[in-house]
């Protein structure tokens, strides 16, 4: 097993710089840690993550759904992992989750099916883009495209730096795999 150049940072590593971070998201998970190597980007990233993770125009649901599929196409365990738990705390059933890593029909369907676009074709497909936002609204398939980009970069960190899924998520996948 390889060791990883950028572990996630312990409490007694953090950057002087992050300190106002370290007790709210930033601290609070092994990928925030991880991107703690470098604090000009935590910093940065705060903003827009606030935006995607807090006031999507998606909705907290809708935006499971993208982070969900995009884990699952980037192939992040660690993304999988933490979504599939917080999915379940919004309410989805695992057949739900289950689904949305395969093709689900309905909404999630139209949803997953504009994820994909965006891995293979790096744009969502004007047909598909209308129906999308007749379905949803512009402003959240503009969300949309920002989450995916958002999880793209994080899963790229998190799988060269082989963080390591957070010991609670871990023993809930445990206790109630998916």
């Amino acid at each position: 097993m390889s060791r990883s150049p950028c572990p996630p940072l312990t409490d007694d590593e953090w950057p002087e710089s992050l300190a106002d971070l370290r007790d709210g998201f930033a601290g609070q998970l092994n990928v925030y840690r991880t991107m703690a190597h470098h604090p000009a980007l935590v910093r940065a990233w705060a903003s827009l993550r606030q935006h995607l993770v807090r006031d999507s125009a998606l909705g907290s649901n809708r935006s499971e759904v993208v982070i969900l599929r995009a884990g699952h196409r980037l192939g992040s365990v660690y993304e999988w992992a933490h979504h599939v738990s917080r999915a379940r705390a919004l309410g989805f059933s695992d057949d739900r989750i289950r689904a949305i890593a395969a093709m689900p029909e309905g909404e999630d369907g139209l949803i997953v099916r504009a994820v994909d676009a965006l891995f293979d074709q790096h744009r969502i497909p004007p047909v598909l883009e209308s129906e999308l936002a007749s379905a949803i609204g512009r402003a959240a398939v503009f969300d949309l495209i920002a989450t995916v980009g958002f999880y793209s970069v994080l899963g790229g960190i998190l799988m060269t730096y082989d963080t390591p899924v957070d010991a609670a998520i871990a023993a809930e996948l445990d206790r109630n795999p998916i």
